[in-house]
């Protein structure tokens, strides 16, 4: 980086950025298991890191860009840019657990790796209630500098509901040095969804009366239900396109038939599934989109009994990634359980805007008739670099969740 000033925006993120100094940029905006200890925790390694910077002042070249507008944020938007989902987990994280103090600080956090996308989505529900866990990434035996610079910063303190465990690992990760940590195993998708479900249920002291099932193999039509998993607590599990495996059917029965909804169309998951579900389920439903940004729209909209977003109406938190990148949605979901709340809504695959996503933020714009003060409003966060969510397209959702004046047509 040689001389060049710590003063540019988040998206420019080199992807080992430290997690330390982007919580201080976000904070500007943002409101079977075993225990094992080992020594201290190391220092995160020394990086160079670009970030908005506080403190710029109005004579200097480029002001307003070193503050981080309008990449970082707009005024109905905030980007969390890392350049890859380690990155913005990290930030994310930070966001929602300031930890300037006990009181901001998380009781425990996730360890998953990043490259098993299926169970960063389904432990995406250990954010929920009671337990209240952000996700951060592993790059497999390997602690990535910003997840370990989270962790020094994060300073979880132990959750009451896990035996006072520190970290929650996830699969084959490593076990953080001097973190009380409890391990969820299993041997493939299936198997460790399940014993996710497990934990969580065992922590909530009840099962979940809904359970998602997404298809195993194209994670984009998977991505929405791990906002919701983080925000209800309704587990994830997962099955083949046309079969159900028995880790999911035995996890199912711990349920005691409840009602499941379906995440995904029948290319990922077929009828015949749906009939073999009915067997273990007091209802079953599929949410569906003919493609991954349709199909985050129908979730969004969605809602049955205490099952499902509902937005229809102005004043919402959303959240908007890319769906190449699976990981931003378990990397994201803490956003969806805290703060302005809200589903996870994708782009397409150039970083554009999908007509299904405008048409939403149409029917949800917010209006007013005499005092914008008196009105209600939206906010989205952008997850990702502009390689997943375009500036342009970042202004488009800007102008799509901002309050306008309703104009009287009657004669």
């Amino acid at each position: 980086m040689g001389d060049r000033p710590f003063n540019t925006v988040i998206g420019r993120m080199r992807p080992h950025l430290s997690a330390l100094l982007l919580a201080g940029a976000l904070a500007a905006v943002a409101s079977g298991c075993g225990k094992e200890t080992t020594g201290p925790l190391p220092p995160p390694a020394t990086t160079t890191v670009t970030a908005p910077v506080s403190g710029v002042a109005g004579d200097e070249p480029q002001a307003a860009s070193d503050l981080g507008f309008p990449t970082f944020a707009t005024k109905n938007t905030t980007r969390v840019g890392g350049a890859d989902a380690t990155a913005d987990a990290a930030g994310v994280a930070q966001a929602v657990f300031p930890s300037t103090g006990p009181t901001s600080r998380p009781a425990a956090v996730v360890l998953a790796d990043s490259e098993n996308w299926q169970a960063a989505l389904a432990a995406s529900v250990f954010m929920a209630r009671p337990i209240r866990a952000p996700l951060l990434l592993a790059h497999g035996s390997e602690l990535p500098d910003a997840t370990q610079a989270a962790l020094t910063r994060l300073a979880p303190g132990g959750s009451g509901v896990l035996g006072r465990a520190q970290v929650i690992r996830v699969g084959d990760v490593p076990a953080p040095s001097g973190l009380r940590a409890t391990a969820v195993a299993g041997d493939d998708a299936f198997d460790l969804a399940a014993a996710i479900d497990r934990v969580a249920t065992s922590a909530r002291g009840e099962p979940a009366p809904a359970v998602m099932i997404a298809g195993v193999d194209d994670p984009a039509y998977a991505m929405p239900a791990a906002a919701w998993a983080a925000k209800a607590g309704d587990p994830l599990l997962f099955v083949e396109r046309d079969r159900v495996p028995q880790a999911t059917l035995k996890a199912l029965r711990r349920h005691d038939r409840p009602a499941i909804y379906v995440v995904g169309p029948r290319s990922q998951v077929s009828d015949g599934v749906l009939g073999a579900l009915r067997k273990a389920g007091s209802s079953v439903t599929r949410i569906a989109g003919a493609d991954p940004a349709k199909n985050a729209v129908a979730f969004a909209r969605f809602s049955s009994d205490a099952f499902g977003w509902g937005i229809v109406d102005p004043g919402h938190g959303l959240v908007v990634a890319d769906p190449r990148q699976p990981l931003a949605a378990a990397a994201a979901s803490p956003l969806s359980s805290s703060g302005t709340y809200g589903p996870l809504l994708l782009t397409d695959d150039a970083g554009g805007l999908p007509e299904p996503l405008v048409q939403l933020l149409l029917d949800i714009q917010p209006g007013y008739e005499a005092d914008p003060v008196r009105g209600v409003y939206n906010h989205a966060w952008l997850i990702g670099d502009e390689q997943a969510v375009t500036l342009d397209a970042q202004s488009r959702i800007d102008a799509l969740l901002e309050i306008s004046p309703v104009r009287d047509e009657s004669p």
